[in-house]
Order: C-alpha cells, then structure tokens, then sequence
C-alpha cells in the first residue's frame, strides 16, 4: 500500500505561482514513478507531468510544457523525503482544477502519461486560478 497526501493548493490570481507537494508514504520511494493529473469540473482527468523512479526523466503535458516544473526528493535523510512537488509558474484560469498526485508501481526508470498505469492517487487538493 501506499498513501499519499497533497497539500499546497489554493486560489491564486493569473500570472501568479503555486507550488503542490504530495507526501508519499508505505513503500521505499524511490521505486515507483509518480505523476501529477488534474480534473477541472465536468471534464476528464487528465495528465500534467510524470517523473522517473530516479527523478532523471520528466514529461509534461503540452498545455503546461515551460511553466510547470515536477521534481522529487528521494533522499533518506532530508525532511522533505519522499515528496514530490509541482512547481507551477505563469498560471492560467484554465489552470483551476483538482490536482492529484498518483504513483506509478510498475513502471521501469520511466515517466508514464496514462492514467490506468498508476496504483495509488490522492485525495486531491484544489487550484482556483482567478482571472
């Protein structure tokens, strides 16, 4: 099992930053891969970005390519271990949704788009980008 928590969302006005972490818990961390999706209302979740097991592969979605940034700390002795965060610059009101963070079990050392290749999500946590 693995459990994870986002925290870091919130309203922010266009143009501004925000930065989402999800605190990954249950299994070592750095094996699994872990993305970031959204889900804006009456519409489909959909990706935003992926990171590698090791951290050395990233994709983005296109709509988010240049402005947002994923990283993770799978470092054993650090606070922030077995974090993964969401860097997101220039933001748009098309940006609002639901952020969720979702790991990746089966994966080898790459970054997955879909979402039926992830195991375990979180509960959400809301962006309101104001225009």
């Amino acid at each position: 099992q693995v459990r994870l928590v986002e925290s870091g969302g919130g309203l922010v006005q266009a143009g501004g930053s925000l930065r989402l972490s999800c605190a990954a818990s249950g299994r070592t961390f750095s094996m699994y891969a872990m993305g970031w999706f959204r889900q804006a209302p009456g519409k489909e979740r959909e990706f935003v970005a992926a990171i590698s097991r090791s951290g050395g592969r990233t994709y983005y979605a296109d709509s988010v390519k240049g402005r947002f940034t994923i990283s993770r700390d799978n470092a054993k002795d650090t606070v922030s271990k077995d974090t993964v965060y969401l860097q997101m610059n220039s933001l748009k009101p098309e940006d609002t949704a639901v952020y969720y963070c979702a790991a990746d079990l089966t994966s080898r050392d790459i970054a997955r788009i879909r979402l039926y290749d992830y195991d375990y999500w979180g509960q959400g946590t809301q962006v309101t980008v104001s225009s």
